[in-house]
């Protein structure tokens, strides 16, 4: 058994990208950039207006209040090349093409229109209220780096680059397999007498989604090794990744170490952790499996220490991120923390965080609204409310 930073950089040596693919543009959000996206041309094209309002020639400009006869118009979308004729103005609106000739935009408040003159009746200022062609990026820039994922932000200047598809990391593929003879489909455990409602193996497979995995399927099975052999096999033929729910243990109805054809070649075995010491992570073949406890606060603990950032690291994107503790205030007295790393459940509060108010591996009901797990480590000593800790977003 391993400590959780030892586990934590074996996770992260194992997370490699599983390579790239060529996308829709479409299919991109999420998706992390396996090569920079490059400008197809610069931006803007050509000068064009930062205002609604009039170009005129800076020679052309007099003594206020003076007035200049309207030769054209010039809108968004218009074709570039018109030529504003000396001693005149050209009715232009934000974004359209400066005609040639013109070095300045006065914005139509300053202005006053009578049929086909305007005239100019306050002062100007020294804006030109121009974009220069180029001011914003060259053609060949590199406007999104790789290794970003494609936020909305960053999905906004990539569009701009003019591409219609996108270089990304490949998602990890990703079959969830829940065991156990107790377990029902949430909704049908009430009919059937010792049933429970099989309740972690959502939580995975939304949590898979979110931390940019492709969840190929999720299974819920009995603890019969033939059954689980041939889901086994199957799973790691359809994913790169195999989460395996339940069975971690070592009693006598755990099987889930057990049912792979080749014997599981350990990254970790267990981990000195609470809760959720029994999750393991191995090879198998050339694919990766990942064991997760079958008590479902230990499962989604397990899951966000360790599944975020293989998932992440699989997936191209940048492994620490999933893997940071920040600093804040616990609300709450903090009790003395045994010989292994513990994780406690808390939710952030505005006067700090505050414990969840059961700490049991099997407790569902505080789940919901605990968004924090606050790291303590072996032979941390009890101390008051108000103390510093090292949290992690939950």
């Amino acid at each position: 058994m391993i400590g959780f930073e030892e586990a934590l950089a074996r996770v992260k040596a194992a997370a490699r990208p599983l390579g790239s693919e060529i996308v829709p543009f479409g299919q991109a959000p999420g998706r992390i950039l396996a090569e920079p996206v490059t400008a197809r041309f610069r931006m803007p094209r050509t000068n064009v207006s930062a205002m609604d309002g009039y170009a005129v020639r800076e020679s052309d400009l007099g003594d206020l209040p003076f007035s200049l006869p309207v030769a054209g118009e010039s809108a968004a979308g218009a074709p570039p090349g018109q030529a504003l004729p000396e001693g005149s103005a050209y009715r232009i609106f934000t974004g359209a093409p400066v005609p040639e000739g013109a070095d300045r935009v006065i914005v139509q408040e300053n202005t006053e229109r009578d049929a086909e003159r305007v005239t100019f009746v306050r002062p100007h200022g020294r804006g030109r209220n121009i974009r220069t062609a180029g001011s914003d990026f060259q053609a060949g820039d590199v406007l999104v780096p790789a290794g970003v994922e494609l936020d909305w932000r960053a999905l906004t200047t990539a569009a701009a680059a003019d591409r219609a598809e996108l270089c990304v990391y490949r998602q990890p593929r990703v079959v969830i397999l829940a065991t156990g003879d107790e377990l029902a489909a949430p909704g049908e455990a009430h009919a059937r007498a010792g049933a429970i409602p099989e309740s972690v193996s959502p939580g995975i497979a939304a949590f898979v989604r979110q931390q940019g995995g492709h969840l190929v399927r999720r299974e819920r099975l009995p603890d019969e090794p033939d059954v689980l052999a041939k889901a086994a096999a199957r799973a790691l033929e359809e994913a790169d990744l195999v989460v395996m729910i339940g069975g971690a243990s070592v009693g006598e109805r755990d099987f889930s170490r057990s049912v792979f054809a080749a014997p599981p070649d350990y990254v970790f075995p267990k981990v000195a952790i609470k809760p959720g010491k029994p999750v393991w992570l191995a090879h198998v073949s050339d694919r990766l499996v990942m064991g997760l406890p079958g008590n479902p606060t230990s499962a989604l603990v397990t899951a966000r220490l360790f599944l975020a950032p293989l998932l992440r690291g699989l997936g191209g994107g940048d492994v620490t991120k999933a893997m940071t503790f920040k600093q804040g205030i616990c609300a709450d007295p903090l009790p003395a923390c045994g010989d292994r790393e513990t994780f406690l459940r808390a939710r952030r509060a505005d006067h700090g965080l505050v414990l969840a108010d059961s700490q049991d591996s099997s407790s569902q009901r505080s789940l919901a609204v605990s968004d924090a797990l606050i790291r303590r480590r072996p032979g941390a000593k009890a101390e008051p409310a108000g103390a510093m800790v090292a949290f992690m977003v939950f």
